[in-house]
């Protein structure tokens, strides 16, 4: 389960992103920011995998405006050192 928490410019993700929540999930991709989100902060991020990283990387390239991902939990940063994704991701929030 993956919850979306707008709050001012940033959104918080809570929960886990898994592929079957990014199945769930990809019909709605356009609308779950909103266009004022600058920031998506994934320290409450339990637990992602390789789909769910797409899913976020998706989420950057389709949205509004510039959207920062940052703050990565300790298991997303596994994926992203893995991955080699170090420039995606920022590790404050502001």
């Amino acid at each position: 389960m993956i919850e979306f928490v707008q709050q001012g410019a940033t959104c918080h993700l809570k929960g886990q992103l898994s592929q079957t929540q990014v199945i769930a999930l990809w019909p709605q991709r356009h609308s779950l920011l909103s266009e004022s989100t600058s920031e998506l902060s994934l320290a409450q991020l339990e637990y992602s995998d390789s789909a769910g990283v797409a899913f976020l990387l998706a989420l950057v390239r389709d949205h509004q405006g510039p959207l920062r991902l940052c703050a990565p939990s300790a298991q997303l940063k596994k994926l992203i050192d893995l991955y080699d994704l170090q420039s995606f991701f920022s590790e404050a929030t502001h």
